[in-house]
């Protein structure tokens, strides 16, 4: 039997099919009577399930990363599908196949692997060389790096999305540094690479996708620049000397600017060219992955708009179905 996968339902199409939790809540309704709201996950996407009349004891009984098969009826509302739930139940991880669930395969994020490390290879300052090859030589973090989201939600939300991530803004960093010979461009390639490191100690990706408890109290930008720091203390102490302090602070002055103002996270704003191109290219890449997906995953035919998008402050013109006459 076909799989029913998440970008694949239809209106009022009956679902039989087993998703993975990525969040769940017990919310109530005007009248005071609790429902549960699920956020569903395949390879093909995410999707909401609402299940009406159910409280904490259901709420219980899974946990967020679970498998869950899920029978109800698909249904559009606002522009944005989502199932109406009428019974659920917890399905053993060994049941289902990884996949069903992943939306990259071992060998793409080898081939971006392979990628980054040979981008990285043009680096060749010694000290900037030294701080590299401490983390390129680390097969816990390469292994995380693997496997990790750059997003819970709203961009590159997905297994392999922060090497994804990187890799992209290495790309853009090769393209662009050669207009702008100022541009110190082995420190911009270094610092595109160690920016969101700290998301693999931030985020929690083996179950469900979530802020671990040191995430939500330090975030990645600080977790990144007290890893560098750390690294780089040790590489001193290993080679008898230490590392150049601008090369350091330059770098982490990077990492902890690259949110690019204050009122989004940064504790500084960039205040180098390198920090600045860096703030630039990552917010372009993270804003342009979540526009595509919104659009993608829109299903309003009948127009060529998306419905309003809280966390962008717009709709979104879709370019495909511009392409056809306007609805009448």
């Amino acid at each position: 039997m076909k799989r029913q996968n998440i970008a694949d339902l239809q209106p009022r199409e009956q679902v039989d099919e087993v998703y993975r939790v990525a969040d769940k809540q017990v919310r109530a309704n005007r009248q005071g009577n609790d429902y549960l709201l699920l956020q569903l996950t395949d390879r093909t996407g995410n999707i909401s399930g609402l299940k009406w009349n159910a409280g904490q004891s259901l709420y219980e009984t899974f946990q967020k990363g679970d498998f869950l098969r899920i029978v109800g009826n698909a249904q559009l509302h606002n522009g944005t599908m989502q199932i109406l739930v009428q019974d659920l139940e917890v399905v053993p991880p060994d049941s289902v196949d990884p996949a069903d669930f992943s939306k990259t395969h071992p060998e793409q994020i080898d081939a971006w692997m392979n990628e980054l490390h040979s981008i990285l290879a043009h680096v060749q300052q010694e000290d900037l060389r030294a701080i590299l090859d401490d983390y390129l030589q680390d097969t816990d973090l390469l292994e995380r790096l693997r496997r990790a989201p750059a997003g819970i939600k709203t961009h590159h939300a997905f297994e392999g999305g922060l090497l994804r991530h990187v890799l992209d803004l290495l790309r853009v960093a090769q393209a662009i540094a050669p207009l702008y010979p100022q541009l110190d461009q082995e420190m911009l390639l270094v610092g595109v690479f160690l920016h969101d490191l700290g998301k693999l100690d931030e985020l929690s990706y083996d179950g469900d996708m979530t802020y671990t408890d040191s995430g939500q109290l330090i975030g990645h930008l600080v977790q990144g620049a007290a890893d560098l720091q750390v690294r780089a203390l040790r590489l001193g102490q290993q080679r008898g000397r230490p590392l150049d302090a601008q090369v350091l602070w330059r770098l982490q002055h990077m990492i902890l600017s690259h949110h690019g103002q204050l009122e989004h996270g940064s504790p500084k704003v960039p205040m180098t060219i390198e920090a600045i191109a860096l703030a630039y290219i990552d917010d372009l890449d993270a804003k342009l992955n979540a526009a595509t997906d919104i659009i993608a995953a829109d299903r309003n035919s009948d127009s060529n708009w998306t419905a309003f998008v809280p966390i962008l402050g717009r709709k979104l013109f879709k370019p495909s179905l511009s392409k056809s006459p306007p609805p009448t």
